[in-house]
């Protein structure tokens, strides 16, 4: 007996969980089993009345509570773009203490959904594409920012501009320019990796004017990402800077 998760970092927002268990949904349709939506922290505060009465669980216990049950295969899918510390850190740890109290249970963790050792894999980055594509204004050709949340992890960061290549490949004509940027990064010069920062980028000359559309690599909305979010906040800001640049952010 094997009990599988589809695993994000966890967030106090519902809309997050809302959209783990959705993908968990889709993925548990095509499996042919049961894909159970799990977070690794956070999620278990949320109100269980905000997320349609079902109270949002945590991997540590939900694993804990399904080798009690007789499961003697954890399946850990990681629902992240890279190997952040929750998956290279914390994850392991977790699942470590969940061995040593359930000595035949074995866990198995797939890859994240870039695996920078792996094959040239364009799906995620066509995702991308299409969703800049809806963004695109009829007329003049836009600028376009791959935004992530930046990572203290380099690898992380690889991986982003792993995908801002691709989407430029991907987009050729039919945009000005691609360009990665973060959200946010750490102070310190070992952090300069993340660079530019969004509202860095925003001021610069060749995107503070005109259409700019940012691709969103975040999985899920939450307090960055979402309505009324930091990224949100960073574009106003920058429109207000700049009277002649409109941003427009995909889904």
């Amino acid at each position: 007996m094997r009990a599988i998760f589809l695993v994000d970092n966890g967030s106090l927002r519902p809309q997050a969980t809302h959209n783990l268990r959705r993908v968990a949904a889709a993925l548990s349709e095509t499996l042919g089993e049961t894909v159970q939506a799990a977070s690794l922290l956070h999620s278990n505060k949320i109100p269980a009345e905000e997320v349609d009465g079902i109270p949002a669980i945590t991997l540590g216990p939900a694993a804990e509570r399904s080798a009690e049950a007789g499961a003697t295969e954890i399946i850990v899918l990681p629902f992240f773009f890279g190997p952040s510390k929750a998956l290279t850190g914390y994850l392991p740890e977790r699942m470590a203490a969940l061995q040593a109290r359930f000595l035949n249970v074995s866990v198995r963790v797939a890859q994240p959904l870039v695996d920078e050792l792996g094959n040239n894999d364009l799906r995620l980055a066509q995702l991308l594409a299409d969703n800049v594509r809806a963004q695109l204004p009829e007329q003049g050709a836009a600028k376009v920012a791959l935004v992530d949340h930046g990572s203290p992890i380099p690898d992380v960061t690889a991986v982003r501009n792993r995908l801002a290549g691709q989407l430029s490949v991907l987009l050729g004509d039919d945009v000005r320019c691609v360009a990665a940027a973060s959200m946010e990064r750490r102070d310190g010069d070992e952090y300069r990796f993340n660079e530019p920062l969004l509202e860095h980028l925003l001021d610069t000359p060749e995107f503070s004017s005109g259409h700019v559309v940012l691709a969103m690599l975040f999985l899920s909305p939450g307090r960055h990402a979402g309505e009324g979010g930091d990224i949100a906040e960073i574009c106003a800001a920058a429109e207000q800077r700049h009277s002649g640049l409109k941003v427009t952010t995909t889904a």
